[in-house]
């Protein structure tokens, strides 16, 4: 199996990329984020790999990061989420807006990705959440159990909720809503009141 690929960028077309690794041209499908970061055709490039072998094929897919490619193995878990969705999604989301989306329910996010409805983004939105909610909360994979739980209970507060959708209200995104009152609540402290917050997340998204 090919996990990573490191030569010299020879084409892109939509899509995908021919990497030329000591005279040897793969052809990688790649998310439009990644390709915007591999630069002009004869650029060093390197990229991380995932291989998908089937009867009739075998396709190699391109990551310009690690967390990118595991958004990419995560999406893919979702019934009816294949390689051409996930990276049809990382093309307008990074790996973070994404994790951000899903923890903050926010489908219309996911719906700006080609081939992805509302029903579709409903589905990887719930099937994902859980996965998805320690990394958007900034939670370490090493925190201890106590310090997890505390996160979790409290992204999922009715005073955080009732912050988030006040700024909804005002016009914000569910997404960057969320961010936003959850770093202020990080800041205030977990007991923090629900004008705080808002005007915590207000002073959040004018920085």
């Amino acid at each position: 199996m090919i996990s990573r690929l490191k030569g010299i960028l020879d084409g892109t077309g939509d899509g995908q990329a021919v990497i030329d690794v000591n005279g040897v041209g793969y052809l990688v499908f790649c998310s439009g984020r990644t390709l915007s970061a591999l630069g002009n055709v004869g650029s060093a490039v390197k990229v991380e790999v995932e291989t998908h072998v089937r009867e009739d094929h075998i396709h190699l897919y391109g990551f310009s990061s690690g967390s990118e490619k595991a958004a990419f193995r995560m999406l893919q878990t979702v019934q009816g989420v294949g390689a051409k969705h996930a990276l049809s999604i990382l093309s307008v989301l990074s790996p973070d807006e994404l994790f951000t989306a899903i923890a903050a329910q926010d489908r219309t996010l996911l719906t700006r990705a080609d081939g992805v409805g509302p029903k579709l983004a409903t589905r990887i939105v719930n099937e994902l959440k859980d996965k998805t909610v320690n990394v958007a909360l900034g939670i370490a994979a090493d925190a201890p159990a106590a310090a997890r739980t505390a996160a979790v209970k409290a992204a999922g507060s009715d005073t955080l909720n009732d912050a988030v959708s006040a700024l909804v209200n005002l016009g914000y995104g569910r997404a960057e809503a969320y961010g936003a009152v959850q770093a202020a609540q990080s800041a205030l402290g977990s007991d923090a009141a629900l004008d705080r917050l808002i005007t915590g997340g207000l002073k959040e998204l004018a920085g």
